[in-house]
């Protein structure tokens, strides 16, 4: 465990240490009873050891750029880009507790960027966004 660590920091290591592929960093920041929503794919990744599995076992390919990380008490919500070579670029939204420089529960939002086709209704409201924003 880290000394006096923030929860806004211990969700930055995650990040850094994911992509760094440090699966031992990553398992000191989760506690045993670690429990994580994907929606998107209607799967929850119970224990710890699991977390690390899943996403040691992740296809190569991908980074990680953490594009912000906001927090309020034990609850943080991270924003994060990952290119994956020959798949596109997904983008997270995750809503993490952290207690005691745990994290103790998350709920993960994965899509892959433009996934989506835009409904024709919106289109006199909206614009594109340009690929690289």
């Amino acid at each position: 465990m880290l000394s006096d660590p923030t929860p806004a920091r211990v969700i930055e290591l995650l990040w850094t240490r994911m992509q760094a592929r440090d699966w031992p960093g990553v398992r000191a920041l989760l506690a045993d009873e670690l429990v994580v929503d994907w929606y998107a794919s209607l799967e929850r990744i119970v224990g710890a050891e699991n977390f690390v599995s899943v996403n040691a076992e992740y296809p190569e390919g991908w980074s990680i750029r953490i594009v912000s990380i906001v927090a309020e008490g034990d609850r943080v919500v991270s924003e994060v880009e990952v290119p994956h070579e020959g798949v596109g670029v997904f983008r997270a939204a995750s809503f993490w507790t952290v207690r005691g420089g745990l994290i103790i529960e998350g709920r993960e939002y994965w899509t892959t960027r433009g996934g989506d086709a835009a409904p024709e209704w919106r289109r006199p409201w909206v614009e594109t966004m340009a690929e690289a924003e």
